[in-house]
């Protein structure tokens, strides 16, 4: 056929004709093949499909036939055509008994149903069902379905099956890895689901022995702690001690080493992680990741052999050193990356040079000084030639970033070079950038004057409002800038091209100062008037109201060119603009007023503007977060969130300059921060429902019998603090003047290793009892071994609350137990031996309240042996032969705190007959009495612990 038509269209025609006939004949040819192809598949599948639809209503087919029919309504579905009779026959198919049968009906159902389908909810009780099969293979499907088809109905019915699996002590690896992912997805779909008392369970997991399980369970978590940092901080200590085992330890298995790199993905997660958090104090766990992030660095030195295991060793190097960027406290590391990056950005492939100026402006941000960043300026500024946007953008952030006073005028100079042949995308963050930047290091006026101007001149239309504003606003406010910047408007109005932009600023200051430059050559009021009349006609309305109104100045500064400016008044006012019309005809009215008392005080000097924060970096900050929010946690991309970009020329710098305030005009709705408040912002301080999970390592949630070793270790240095059938917890400790040292031991009483061994510590006088974790325990205990943990303490002043400690730990479940340390103010106390007449004369001096505490109460043993015996417990000097009465008591000591040495006297008088004491403590300062007196009546009225 293609033969016939071709000869028949192949005569009278030239051979650009037949070329063009033929093309279109072939293409013809082809659309008449594909529809008959169509044709005929349409003919096929709809005899498949009635045979099928036969097949289901008749009934009696066996399991393998209804899973044979349900695969070819998936290959008819995968090829574009409608089966939904063929749905419910794949829902019944995941009840079938078959592994082969059922997954061809979970398969089925996640490309058949959507997560509003109206089958779905009969799927949730087969899904359940699975989930609860004590056969892995059906486990999976289940998570499977789940994780493909989330939707919310699901996720609220069935997110506790899955939590089940993630925790099970009898979960195989691989179903915990599925298990953790599908929470993954569906936390995203509905973040509700994931209750806060999962959380320590959850970040237990991160200790699993399988490798695929802790990656796993590590993107969850990283998800859950971006949301809900506090109630997943636990995470941190975990991340570190992963981190060590794998990068120092080298507990990995073989099949986790990617290309000599162990673990990469779960290095990166991990490092990613603890960027979730603010640093910790803890020596402990900085020495732990010091050592892991050094490792790391040193082993970047090693040259890679192949693409590979270069891009796995650099992606574990850029987390890590934007994790060290992020701790800020490592001077040595910080000194390392910073020759580490500069020779990223000189590297020949793209990627490398991006994440190498990404990480740089990260640290530019952070770090104290710019010097190290300084000595790769010049290959900054070349990679603004860099072909690829991307690098050529993270350039610009990144000079933005490490610009200060001794490099701001050799920046701005390479970037008004730039600026010339800058892409389009970026030129309008450009010019924010390079005014900010002119603004914030500006020490001569006439730099600053000649480099916005400039500045202004050359972007033309990518010059924001906020710009040339601020430029007026910070001539209006400084007298000395005023004449020059009035000269270099005028220049550039008279020349022949002249932007839009600098007419507005030249109407403005012309209008304002054109007076103080009037006797200069060149500046006549004539010429000043010609400058702007003749760019009138080419500017827009709002540029022609801003020359009216400069006109009108001009009749109260420059009587001698009155007439030429009332010609211009009556010119416009018959133009069609009501705008100018009515502009025009007031100003005419006003010049033309016998006397010039009313024009004099309309056109009076405009008042310097008020103090508010600058316009361009709130402007700045906006194009930031539009430009993409980063789902991490490091800087946003200019970097302008951290650093203090307050303008020099905002107060009176050695006389140099004073500050611009920002106003946006009339309409300026911004706050005295320079932030828009709406209505939902007003509200933002308002906490409607707080969903943050307890802290269970407070006080609140103490176990029961914490208390009996608790009161015993009151009064001794070492003991049992705490003891049942599965843990024995153990207690040591020393006290030198401030500081206190508390050694925990923690026995495997069960004949089974336990297993993610942690402990958490809760100080709620963190503010006058500094807590510093010199060690953590093993997160393995084996049966009948033990593991300790060293804490520092800290008295910075009297304190009330002890501190509290969670130990959590799996032995087929979660055990946690959470108790009191007895860590009190008296621990702090040495014993004093004074005279009586020292006792008497400190006595006296010390005075009545408030330096006094006194109370009566009742006593359990008043006998002299125990009353003795309990307050050496509490480190008071007894003094003997003091007091006149022999059955009472005397006592000195010293309580040590950094923040000085208080005295203490006590006088304690039993009273045998009744039972009961009277006690009465003196101190230095007034806060120590009542919370030794309530100590010690706690102590005094119960029996002495054994």
């Amino acid at each position: 056929m293609a033969q016939v038509a071709a000869a028949m269209f192949n005569r009278g025609m030239g051979s650009s004709g037949k070329e063009n006939t033929m093309r279109g004949l072939v293409s013809f040819i082809a659309d008449l093949r594909n529809a008959r192809a169509r044709e005929l598949e349409e003919k096929r599948i709809n005899k498949e499909l009635a045979n099928i639809r036969q097949k289901f209503k008749g009934g009696n087919l066996s399991g393998y036939d209804k899973k044979k029919y349900v695969c070819k309504l998936l290959y008819i579905y995968i090829l574009g055509w409608n089966v939904d009779f063929g749905h419910l026959e794949a829902v019944n198919l995941i009840s079938a008994s078959k592994y082969s049968e059922k997954q061809i009906g979970y398969l089925a159902v996640t490309l058949f149903l959507h997560e509003s389908h109206e089958l779905l909810h009969l799927v949730v009780n087969s899904i359940r069902k699975d989930l609860a099969d004590h056969n892995e293979l059906n486990n999976c499907l289940a998570l499977h379905a789940i994780a493909n088809v989330g939707s919310k109905e699901m996720a609220e019915a069935l997110c506790s099956d899955v939590h089940r699996l993630l925790i099970s002590p009898t979960s195989k690896p691989f179903v915990k890895k599925k298990a953790a992912l599908t929470m993954l997805r569906l936390y995203r779909k509905v973040p509700s689901i994931v209750q806060p008392e999962w959380a320590e369970r959850i970040i237990a997991i991160m200790d699993d022995p399988d490798m695929g399980v802790a990656l796993s369970v590590t993107s969850l978590i990283m998800a859950l702690s971006q949301d809900d940092p506090e109630t997943f901080k636990g995470a941190y200590v975990k991340a570190a001690q992963r981190l060590r085992k794998i990068v120092i330890d080298q507990e990995y298995s073989g099949d986790y080493v990617y290309y000599k790199v162990p673990c990469p993905w779960l290095q990166c997660k991990l490092l990613r992680l603890m960027q979730y958090f603010n640093p910790s104090e803890d020596t402990h766990v900085r020495d732990l990741m010091r050592e892991s992030l050094q490792r790391i660095l040193d082993n970047a030195m090693e040259m890679p052999k192949n693409v590979q295991q270069n891009n796995a060793q650099n992606a574990v190097l850029f987390e890590a050193i934007n994790l060290i960027i992020h701790l800020d406290t490592e001077r040595d590391l910080m000194v390392q990356i910073s020759s580490k990056l500069g020779k990223f950005i000189g590297s020949r492939e793209t990627n490398v040079r991006y994440l190498g100026l990404e990480a740089m402006t990260h640290l530019a941000v952070r770090t104290e000084t710019l010097d190290p960043i300084k000595k790769h300026q010049d290959l900054i500024i070349g990679s603004l030639k860099d072909r690829d946007i991307t690098v050529r953008r993270q350039g610009l952030d990144l000079l933005y970033s490490m610009c200060d006073s001794t490099n701001s005028q050799k920046i701005v100079h390479e970037l008004l070079k730039y600026l010339q042949t800058a892409d389009y995308a970026i030129r309008e963050e450009m010019v924010l950038k390079i005014a900010i930047l002119t603004e914030k290091y500006a020490t001569d006026v006439k730099w600053y004057v000649d480099i916005s101007m400039r500045l202004i001149a050359m972007a033309g239309d990518h010059v924001s409002d906020e710009v040339w504003q601020r430029v007026i606003q910070i001539v209006t406010n400084n007298e000395e800038l005023q004449i020059y910047a009035a000269q270099n408007i005028l220049q550039y109005c008279k020349a022949e091209h002249c932007h839009e932009t600098l007419v507005k600023i030249g109407s403005y200051i012309l209008g304002e100062f054109g007076h103080l430059i009037a006797d200069h050559e060149g500046c006549s009021p004539i010429e000043q008037y010609m400058a702007l009349q003749n760019k009138f006609n080419a500017c827009s309305p709002t540029t022609r109201a801003m020359i009216l109104s400069a006109f009108v100045k001009f009749v109260n500064l420059f009587p001698e060119i009155k007439p030429q400016l009332l010609t211009t008044f009556r010119t416009y006012s018959h133009t069609l603009d009501s705008e100018l019309q009515q502009r025009a005809c007031e100003y005419l009215a006003l010049a033309t007023m016998p006397t010039d008392d009313l024009l004099r005080t309309v056109c009076d000097e405009m008042p310097a503007f008020p103090e508010r924060a600058s316009a361009l970096l709130s402007r700045l900050d906006k194009r930031s977060g539009m430009a993409g929010k980063d789902s991490g946690p490091s800087l946003g991309r200019t970097g302008t969130l951290k650093r203090n970009f307050s303008s020099s020329l905002t107060a009176h710098v050695n006389g140099a300059m004073t500050g611009a305030p920002v106003t946006n005009g009339p309409n300026d709705t911004h706050t005295s921060s320079g932030a828009v408040k709406s209505p939902a912002d007003e509200l933002l301080g308002l906490d409607f429902a707080s969903s943050s999970a307890p802290n269970l390592a407070s006080a609140s949630h103490l176990s029961p019998d914490w208390e009996p070793g608790y009161n015993r270790l009151l009064l001794q240095a070492e003991g049992v603090l705490y003891e049942d059938v599965q843990i024995q917890v153990g207690l040591r400790s020393e006290y030198r003047s401030e500081v206190g040292c508390l050694i925990l031991y923690f026995a495997n009483k069960s004949s089974a290793p336990v297993q993610s061994f942690t402990t958490t510590l809760d100080n709620r006088s963190s503010e006058t009892l500094k807590a510093d974790i010199k060690g953590l325990p093993d997160t393995t205990v084996q049966p009948g071994s033990q593991t300790s943990q060293m804490i520092m303490f800290e008295a910075k002043a009297i304190f009330v609350h002890p501190p509290t400690i969670r130990i959590s730990y799996i032995a087929g479940s979660l055990q946690a137990l959470t108790l009191q340390l007895p860590l009190v103010p008296h621990k702090y106390m040495e014993g004093a031996v004074l005279s009586s007449d020292d006792f008497f004369k400190r006595w006296k001096q010390i005075g009545g309240a408030p330096r006094e505490a006194q109370k009566i109460f009742k006593a359990f043993d008043v006998s002299g042996s125990a009353t003795r015996k309990l307050l050496q417990g509490f480190k008071w000097g007894i003094l003997d032969g003091v007091d006149p009465n022999p059955r009472n008591f005397v006592g000195a000591t010293v309580l040590h705190t950094t923040g000085g040495k208080f005295g203490c006297l006590l006088r304690l008088e039993p009273n045998a007959d009744n039972g009961m004491y009277r006690l009465t403590i003196r101190a230095t300062d007034e806060s120590v009495p009542p919370v030794l007196m309530k100590l010690m009546e706690e102590r005094l009225s119960q029996p002495y612990p054994t």
